[in-house]
This record gives structure tokens, sequence and C-alpha cells, in this order.
């Protein structure tokens, strides 16, 4: 997969107010309540919007919930006044390039998946536990986007990228913010290279944002490489991230 990072920043403290929530304020220890978390939700939702309105890329922004919202807002214990936890509080999710990726948020009807609950059970057991990474995003031929917490490398905040060529994470974007703007604005056919097929536009129309294809031969094998060829068939998301987990583990991945 080929990486892109470059884009003019748009608030520069957001890097430390999220790092500084997640690695002290509330995973990990007792949670907070929900209007600790609660800063200035109006300024972020028009700096989301700001975003969409300079957006090049087919960008859908799903109605979220208030009440799952605030409920999202609290299991992750992170303040709206990172990008993040705006996409969380306000949002359903963010579907890019007619839901090629899938930017997780609160769930809504065409993006079941809360953003806390998907992370529950895979990076952290119970809420309030401080998970080594969060999954916030994954795309259509399973791969799966985290914002690393100290786990995945040493540059805590970035997010990488869990690749379906390689089972390796790719640290790919300086922060979330970034990847926002990657998702708004990037060269997304560029970043998946060969890994798109002839139609696969019409084959997203008929699946919803909880499921992903499953790829035979797997694009990490030498007889994968050639996506036309390989056979294509959608499963749920949690069985893919499931199988992606066991693959990484039988072949020694770290």
């Amino acid at each position: 997969m080929e990486t892109t990072s470059d884009h003019p920043r748009m608030r520069a403290v957001i890097l430390s107010i999220v790092l500084g929530l997640l690695l002290k304020a509330g995973l990990g220890q007792s949670m907070r309540p929900v209007r600790d978390f609660i800063k200035d939700p109006d300024s972020g939702w028009l700096e989301l919007h700001r975003m969409l309105d300079s957006a090049t890329n087919k960008v859908e922004l799903l109605p979220g919930d208030s009440a799952k919202g605030a409920e999202a807002l609290y299991h992750t214990q992170i303040s709206t006044r990172s990008a993040l936890g705006i996409v969380v509080y306000k949002t359903g999710g963010l579907l890019i390039d007619g839901g090629w990726i899938r930017v997780l948020g609160s769930g809504s009807a065409r993006l079941p998946r809360c953003m806390p609950d998907w992370n529950k059970g895979k990076t952290f057991q119970n809420y309030g536990e401080r998970p080594a990474y969060f999954l916030v995003a994954d795309d259509a031929i399973g791969g799966f986007f985290a914002l690393n917490l100290g786990e995945l490398g040493k540059d805590i905040g970035a997010i990488y990228y869990l690749a379906p060529d390689n089972l390796k994470w790719e640290s790919d974007f300086s922060n979330y913010d970034d990847f926002i703007w990657f998702c708004f604005t990037g060269n997304i056919k560029k970043f998946y290279g060969d890994y798109r097929w002839k139609g696969w536009q019409h084959d997203l129309d008929t699946m919803g944002g909880d499921r992903a294809f499953y790829i035979y031969p797997p694009l990490w094998s030498k007889e994968g490489k050639d996506i036309e060829k390989d056979l294509r068939r959608a499963v749920p998301m949690e069985e893919l991230f499931n199988h992606t987990m066991e693959m990484r583990k039988q072949m020694g991945i770290q």
C-alpha cells in the first residue's frame, strides 16, 4: 500500500489533547462522567464541516443519535475538543468513497458499529481500561486503521494501517486529523494501488458497513496478488477481524 501524510494542520493542539486524555485522564482509571468530555462541541462540529466542505472525495456523514453519541463518548473518555471525540459524539460514522473506507462513530443503520463497542473485546476487555491502540476505521478489503497508544510503535498518536497484503501494522498517518484529511482529500486510488477490481463500486452497493470482502487466495499470499482473479465473498467484519488476528498469530507476526 502506498502512503500519504501531507496536509495543512487545522488545530495543532488536537494531538496533545487526545493523548493527554487517553493516556492520563480516563482509560485505565475510574471512568469520569460524560460531562467532563463535552467541551465546546459546536466548535469541533463546525471544524469537521469545514473539512467536509473542502472534500474532493465522496464523503457521507452519517447522522448520529444524541443519546448513543453521549454513551459512546463516555465509553471512550475522549474530549470533543478532538476530531475523534467529535466523530464519536456527533456522527453515526463516515462512509468514504462509497463505503470503501468506514470511519467509526457512534453507529447508524448503514454503519451499525459503535467505535468503543467495536473495540471492546479486541483492544480492551472492559470499559475504563486503557487499550494499546484504538480501532477507528476499516475498509472493504479487510484493512484496519488504528490510533496507536503505544503498542504499535513509538509514534504515539499516529494512525496505523493493518494492511491485508502483508498483515503488518504500518504507520501511515501522523495523527487522526491527518487520517481524516486523507479520507476527505487524499488519493485513495493511489493508496490502494491494484487492490480494486472492475465493478467494485457495484459490489459495495450491496454490502453494509458491518461486512467486508474475504479475498481468496489472500492478498498476502503469492497466489493472491491478482485481485481480478481472486474470489471475493462478503463476510461479517467481526469474522474477518478475528481471522486476520489468527493468521498473524499463526505466521508469527508481531
